[in-house]
Order: C-alpha cells, then sequence, then structure tokens
C-alpha cells in the first residue's frame, strides 16, 4: 500500500529526530524548514545545518523556505512583550504552519505536521486548533509516549546542536533574563 506524503515542519533538527522515527512508518516524509522567526540569522543558519545533517542521517528530503525575519517581524507586530506562550507564540505558529500548509497544498502533499507539539514547552491545543484552521493538518501530540525524552536521547547520538531558546529574539531575551 502506497504511503501517505506528509509534509513534516520542523522548528529544528533536535526537534525532528523522534517524530521522523515514529512517523516514517505510517508516512513518505519530507521535511519543512520554515523558521522566519529564528533570530539572529547566524542562528537560523546554524538551525538549517543541524536539520540539513538530519535530513542525511534519516535520509529524508528536506526542504527550506525562504528566511524572511523582517515579514515574521510584521505579522506578530504588538505583540512583542508578550510572555512566551501567548499571543505573539500563537501568531508565530499561525505563521509558520499557514507557509508549511500552503507548501503542502501547492506541492502534492496529503498532510502536513509539526514537531513543534514535541516540546514540553508548546501548547499541542493551539498548535492542533491553528493546524486544523490553515490546512490538512495531522493533528499528533509527539510530546506523548516520552517522545521529548527519546528526540533529546536521538539528537545527543547524532551529536545535533541543542539551542537554548525557542528562536525569535523575544525568546532569546526571556531566556537572558531567566539565566540571570
Amino acid at each position: 500500500m502506497k504511503k501517505k506524503k506528509l509534509l513534516l515542519h520542523l522548528c529544528c533538527g533536535p526537534c525532528a529526530t523522534h517524530p521522523i522515527v515514529l512517523l516514517r512508518e505510517e508516512y513518505d516524509i519530507t521535511l519543512f524548514f520554515a523558521n522566519s522567526n529564528i533570530s539572529p540569522e547566524a542562528e537560523y543558519k546554524k538551525r538549517l545545518a543541524e536539520a540539513e545533517r538530519l535530513a542525511v542521517i534519516c535520509e529524508v528530503p528536506l526542504q527550506e523556505e525562504q528566511y524572511d525575519h523582517e515579514e515574521w517581524l510584521a505579522w506578530v507586530a504588538g505583540s512583542e512583550d508578550e510572555p512566551e506562550g501567548g499571543e505573539r507564540c500563537e501568531k508565530c505558529f499561525e505563521y509558520n504552519l499557514g507557509i508549511a500548509a500552503k507548501y503542502a497544498v501547492d506541492n502534492g502533499f496529503d498532510l502536513f505536521t509539526t514537531t513543534l507539539t514535541v516540546s514540553p514547552h508548546k501548547n499541542s491545543k493551539m498548535i492542533f486548533a491553528i493546524g486544523d484552521k490553515v490546512g490538512p493538518f495531522l493533528a499528533v501530540d509527539l510530546k506523548k509516549q516520552d517522545g521529548y525524552r527519546k528526540g533529546v536521547e536521538l539528537s545527543k547520538m547524532y551529536e545535533l546542536y541543542r539551542q537554548n531558546y525557542c528562536g525569535c529574539e523575544f525568546s532569546l531575551a526571556e531566556r537572558n533574563v531567566k539565566d540571570k
């Protein structure tokens, strides 16, 4: 039986490790790196390089969306001071998942999903609602059945760079305050 084509939006290599293992049995996976939220651009390039390395390790194709941080900033304008997990994150999810949904539809994928739900810091219900709103979304909570821990173990085994903030300059500023 032919597998359905699944576009897997990934925020970074480490978060994609366990989802690839979990989903590849049932789906024909293509990774999709669409993360204009990541700042600075050097950090974006570092995370992209790790996603490319993971794609080679796992033998799955990877597509990259054009990086446009200025467009992302305009999208989240007005919510810059929101705390992590609040309105700014909701807007960010809508931005990135909207791009993934459009790519999936335009390129003949049956479904799309995201690695964002593997993080214990992300609200899966919020992500599911946004995914369902923007396109043919596969709602799967990747943190269940110890998914986050499994992903950490795999990322260590693959020696992937593990960042310490979500991605945008606002989450980095929050991380820096917490670290002090």
